[in-house]
């Protein structure tokens, strides 16, 4: 089932030094989020707040109703950029890590191992690899076939495509859209890029200096920015109006 998020004051700093909030904001069940912003906005302090590896100092986060715990964590997905995985591990042993310290069999490892690498299009030779003979957008799609691993209501992403090629890139952004698509999830994903934004569509949430300026569907950013900032951010990107 869905998940849904709530995030209500929620401050974060670092020695003394806000770096985000404070911040309100609902993510909906089955639906995507698209975090935007420039560099220091707050887009990941944010998304690790839900997740739970951060705990806000002042204001509240619920997942599904609780605050994240490492027991809820189970059930949310999270891909980093470059994957994030453990290079003594084959691809197949990163993707399965979980699932057997939850003592899932053998039998039952291999169906979800083989349905995910149909789903990310990711050929299962590559599995018996370790990261370091990986591409990039190999080691992306092992990044996200173990977010997926124990069928998690939500899915949390950092940035996956940011330093893949841009060949590369269109595929999995290709893939990615239609597996969010197909699987129903709660998705949270954070990116710099406005024309990624505009393709995954969804609910656009741009972020400057810790706060949330706009939130809305990405066509608003264009047609209606709620200040300069706003503007000029999208003005940046170049992206014409449709």
């Amino acid at each position: 089932m869905p998940a849904a998020f709530r995030v209500h004051g929620a401050v974060k700093s670092y020695a003394g030094a806000r770096a985000l909030g404070p911040i309100d904001l609902a993510i909906e069940p089955g639906t995507t989020t698209l975090l935007l912003g420039p560099s220091g906005s707050g887009k990941s302090t944010l998304l690790r707040l839900l997740n739970g590896l951060l705990q806000p100092d002042s204001g509240t986060v619920l997942f599904d109703g609780e605050p994240p715990t490492l027991r809820s964590r189970l059930r949310l997905g999270y891909v980093i950029q470059g994957g994030g995985l453990f290079p003594h591990l084959t691809a197949e042993g990163n993707v399965a890590l979980l699932a057997r310290w939850l003592g899932w069999d053998a039998a039952r490892i291999a169906q979800r191992m083989g349905a995910l690498a149909e789903l990310v299009r990711l050929q299962l030779e590559a599995l018996q690899r370790h990261p370091a003979q990986l591409s990039g957008g190999q080691a992306q799609r092992v990044g996200l076939m173990r977010a997926l691993m124990l069928d998690p209501p939500a899915l949390l992403l950092d940035e996956p495509l940011g330093a893949l090629d841009p060949v590369t890139r269109f595929d999995l952004q290709h893939d990615l859209r239609d597996a969010f698509a197909r699987l129903g999830k709660t998705v949270v994903l954070v990116t710099h890029d406005l024309a990624e934004a505009s393709f995954f569509g969804g609910t656009s949430v741009l972020m400057r200096d810790g706060l949330v300026v706009q939130r809305g569907p990405f066509a608003d950013l264009l047609h209606a920015p709620a200040d300069a900032f706003v503007a000029r951010f999208v003005q940046a990107h170049r992206i014409e109006a449709q």
